[in-house]
């Protein structure tokens, strides 16, 4: 196993370990209860928190090895949308950005990019973003080999659901695209235009 791998086990932060202690009940809960409102639990935030301007940060990392990553992980196709279709990138960076998200879950968030890129420079002399489909598969069947690599990936999944799952106001789920594929009504109300809730 790669040493860079070994090096990510030591950098789980403890809130990833507790989610992901109770996510194969969150996961039952979902396929079970698709048609709750599925949103993070609260606590109130302006909206102007909420990441409005997309064009400066998306060309940046670790963003465009994130959006990679989530596009492969859930891709579109003909009749469902993919992560770039339900804004899963847009979400995960309002998740980050929000100040009650732990700093550690943040850091192991974006610290995955550069362990993935290591591993994929490792592997195949490129970044991710340079792989092509078979290579990025190959490289991300790599990762959940450390504990910490799985963790990110779900962690990774989780909020790609989320965004799937979300009130547009959250930045996912643009114009309701995950409830459409779905064929699910959301729950009223909806979050006001002032104000979105994020779990603390």
């Amino acid at each position: 196993m790669s040493k860079k791998l070994d090096e990510w086990d030591k950098q789980i932060p403890t809130s990833v370990l507790v989610r992901q202690q109770g996510l194969n009940a969150r996961r039952r809960f979902l396929a079970v209860c698709v048609g709750t409102a599925a949103l993070p639990l609260v606590a109130a935030i302006p909206a102007k928190a909420v990441a409005k301007d997309v064009s400066v940060w998306q060309v940046k990392e670790p963003w465009l090895t994130l959006a990679a990553v989530q596009e492969h992980l859930f891709p579109s196709d003909a009749e469902a949308p993919g992560a770039r279709q339900i804004n899963a990138t847009q979400y995960l960076k309002n998740v980050i950005d929000h100040h009650d998200i732990e700093e550690s879950e943040k850091e192991f968030i974006k610290n995955g990019v550069n362990w993935l890129n290591g591993l994929a420079k490792e592997m195949f002399a490129a970044s991710f973003i340079e792989l092509d489909t078979s290579k990025k598969e190959k490289t991300l069947r790599k990762v959940p080999q450390s504990r910490a690599g799985e963790n990110w990936i779900s962690t990774l999944l989780t909020y790609i659901i989320e965004a799937l799952l979300t009130s547009p106001a959250y930045g996912g789920n643009p114009n309701g695209v995950g409830w459409k594929w779905l064929e699910h009504q959301p729950g009223f109300p909806q979050p006001p235009v002032n104000k979105v809730y994020y779990r603390l």
